[in-house]
């Protein structure tokens, strides 16, 4: 990429992201549009536009958002997103507080040697973008003195690292605590999740087994306990039921239309019942869906019975009146044998994945190796693609390779506009198809809750994004380039990949650049999001119910998001040595995130759940991770270089696996568990048990027309069939 391309790409991201935000300013102020840009705060009966929308400042935005404090972020969106915005402020502080010191120090001694006039080999962009060359560590001579400037900022950037990591955590542990200490009733505080409950003894009934075997140990405090149970039938029945419900609606809410646009006797609705109501008996469409509705009630209350009695399986939630015993049952060993009474804290009811509570012991360490051994394929696999795309999408290379595209690519424009944006976009094309699989492997392994899952998949994805992006990228293009020299001289390929690091400098800083600017621009206008409701609404909307899902936003999808912002820490940090320029992109990347995603949280997105910041372990360690391969990447690099005193550098990864050994000892039990000391603060009011009881009631089980149904149908299995 030579430099008109570089300022090609950032030129056109940043008119892009200017245009984008222009339009928000616009679009948001307009009433219809209310409901996209500020759906948070409708759903929770606020004003949309405080102060009114006329004397509304078109950026006010920025200063809301700016002013917003963390106790309005987690009003409005959560301990998680809180948690989120110390990831990203603490993210942004590291590579500020590395650029005040790298870019002064680094760029002058860079750029005042002679590296690049003696070695035509050592340049960032295969000699075509000398004024980076001059501004990165490739400039410096080998073995030369300077060189001890680099390794002063190593140093420096770990020990920042280090220090507002460690300031970061205990600012997170603080806000888990002060959530968990609420005086507020949170139902999953008062109950714990049983799984691997041993056979049923005979003469008793799994229920019964359950209450006495947790009445014995906890006497005073135990309330009652609910069997899990084998829902798919039942799932199936009421789900079809809701369904036929929504299509009542929908052609009731299309008859009272048809009667002001049409005749007076107006028109009934009909449709086919064959095929996507193509083929088929035409029949009243009102009249159908009421037969069909009337047919499954009975149907779905005959099978709530059968599943309550006959689908009992070996999984429990256990209630108590006192959240100190739930906590620490929650966090102890209830039976001698690891495989049996398994008890942790229950999730919140929306959270919990129940067909995930049949899976047993054995099955669930079975699936999660089996997982790990797909994922480990998956990342391979993906590698081979990916580490083409990034070889073949150079100009070069698809001249070379592709020769029939030789002369639409030296078109002077289309040159410019390929070198700037293609690569990175077939990467991030690419990466968009992965979070859903690995979300769904996640869920495979019997992981128990919605928020579990999606810390299982955020680390798999950081990891797939490191290996195949980065390191891939990285390693690929340079073997596909130098594969030839790597085969007549195979001793130096260390000394290649070493080399390859500042010639993909250029390649990172524009897809930083992409990211932040077209990435958080789209991200803010919700241009997309906009059509396709407006679309919605105008062409397939007949209820209110279909208008409101059409327009609901969602929650912040950290399953991607989290990772992604992981991979742009660990690019910038692995390069904030050898080319410092990326400091100020990772740092705009960082910033616009913080800006446009609070603006996002504050009026936007609306959490799917609550976890209390448990994701803030997983975060901080990846960014431990990041700076370990840093500090490994700079000592490869250092080696390339023939500095004698390279071994000063291997101090840094020792001191970053003690840095994590006791942030694990001192932080994360209690992110695992509930302190006690923080469950016993007293509550304003007296939680109601049989609220809190029927909250964990799985829908398709819930009965409108006998409310003790679901207790009534546990205590009355028979005590023979259960010892048969």
């Amino acid at each position: 990429m030579d430099f008109s391309s570089f300022l090609t790409s950032l030129g056109t991201s940043f008119l892009i992201f200017v245009v984008l935000m222009l339009l928000f300013t616009w679009l948001s102020r307009k009433p219809g549009n209310s409901v996209i840009y500020y759906p948070n705060r409708i759903l929770k009966g606020m004003d949309p536009w405080e102060g009114g929308k006329r004397t509304r400042n078109p950026f006010a935005w920025i200063r809301e958002a700016v002013s917003s404090s963390e106790d309005e972020v987690i009003s409005m969106s959560g301990v998680d997103a809180a948690v989120y915005f110390v990831f990203l402020s603490t993210a942004l502080g590291i590579l500020v507080l590395s650029g005040i010191v790298l870019l002064p120090v680094l760029l002058p001694v860079a750029a005042t040697d002679i590296n690049l006039k003696l070695s035509a080999n050592s340049t960032t962009s295969n000699n075509t973008f000398d004024d980076l060359d001059k501004l990165s560590m490739g400039n410096i001579q080998e073995n030369s003195s300077r060189l001890w400037a680099f390794v002063f900022a190593a140093y420096w950037v770990s020990f920042v690292t280090y220090y507002l990591s460690w300031k970061a955590y205990n600012h997170v542990s603080a806000l888990r605590a002060s959530a968990l200490k609420s005086s507020d009733v949170k139902v999953e505080q008062f109950a714990v999740l049983v799984r691997d409950i041993p056979p049923v003894p005979e003469g008793k009934t799994r229920k019964e087994q359950v209450d006495s075997y947790f009445k014995a140990i906890y006497p005073d405090t135990f309330y009652r306990s609910m069997v899990v149970t084998d829902n798919k039938q039942a799932n199936k029945i009421w789900e079809e039921l809701e369904g036929y419900k929504k299509k009542l609606a929908r052609a009731e809410a299309t008859y009272e239309d048809s009667k002001t646009k049409g005749s007076p006797e107006s028109t009934r609705p009909m449709h086919r019942t064959g095929f996507l109501g193509l083929v088929g008996k035409k029949v009243d469409s009102i009249e159908y869906f009421n037969e069909n509705i009337n047919e499954l009630i009975p149907k779905l209350e005959a099978e709530q019975k059968v599943t309550l009695r006959e689908k009992q399986q070996a999984s429990a939630i256990v209630f108590f009146t006192s959240r100190v015993t739930a906590a620490a049952a929650g966090q102890s060993l209830h039976d001698q044998m690891a495989d049996s009474w398994t008890v942790i804290d229950a999730p919140e009811p929306c959270q919990i994945i129940w067909k995930n509570l049949l899976i047993k012991f054995y099955s669930r360490e079975i699936r999660q190796y089996v997982v790990y051994f797909i994922v480990a394929l998956t990342i391979f696999f993906f590698m081979i693609p990916i580490t083409f795309i990034s070889a073949i999408t150079t100009l070069k290379n698809l001249e070379k390779y592709l020769s029939f595209l030789k002369p639409v690519v030296e078109i002077v424009a289309i040159k410019t506009v390929l070198e700037a944006y293609l690569p990175q976009l077939a990467l991030i094309i690419f990466l968009a198809l992965l979070p859903k699989l690995l979300l769904y492997l996640s869920k495979t392994e019997g992981i128990p809750s919605e928020s579990h899952a999606v810390r299982a998949a955020c680390g798999k994805y950081f990891y797939f994004t490191i290996l195949n992006v980065f390191i891939g990228v990285t390693i690929g293009g340079t073997l596909f380039d130098a594969f030839k020299t790597i085969q007549d001289k195979p001793k130096e390929t260390i000394s290649i990949l070493a080399k390859s690091l500042p010639s993909n400098a250029t390649f990172f800083l524009t897809f930083v650049a992409l990211k932040f600017f077209v990435g958080y621009g789209l991200e803010l206008s919700r241009i997309v999001p906009l059509i396709i409701f407006h679309l919605k609404r105008k062409y397939l909307c007949k209820t209110e119910a279909e208008v409101k899902e059409a327009w609901f936003p969602g929650e912040f999808g950290y399953v991607s998001r989290v990772p992604g912002d992981l991979l742009i820490i660990t690019i910038v940090l692995c390069y904030s040595v050898i080319a410092p320029i990326i400091l100020p992109f990772g740092v705009l990347y960082f910033a616009f995130g913080w800006l446009i995603l609070r603006n996002q949280a504050l009026k936007v997105y609306v959490p799917a759940y609550e976890s209390n910041g448990k994701m803030w372990p997983h975060m901080h360690i990846r960014i431990i991770a990041a700076l370990i391969l840093f500090q490994f990447t700079m000592l490869g690099y250092f080696g390339g270089k023939k500095f004698h005193y390279t071994p000063i550098i291997v101090v840094l990864p020792i001191l970053s696996l003690i840095f994590v050994f006791i942030c694990q000892k001192k932080f994360y039990r209690s992110f695992q568990s509930i302190a006690l000391e923080v469950a016993s603060h007293e509550l304003k009011e007296s939680p109601n048990m049989e609220h809190i009881f029927r909250a964990y009631i799985p829908p398709s089980l819930s009965c409108e027309k006998d409310e003790d149904q679901f207790e009534d149908a546990l205590s009355q299995v028979s005590r023979v069939a259960s010892s048969v």
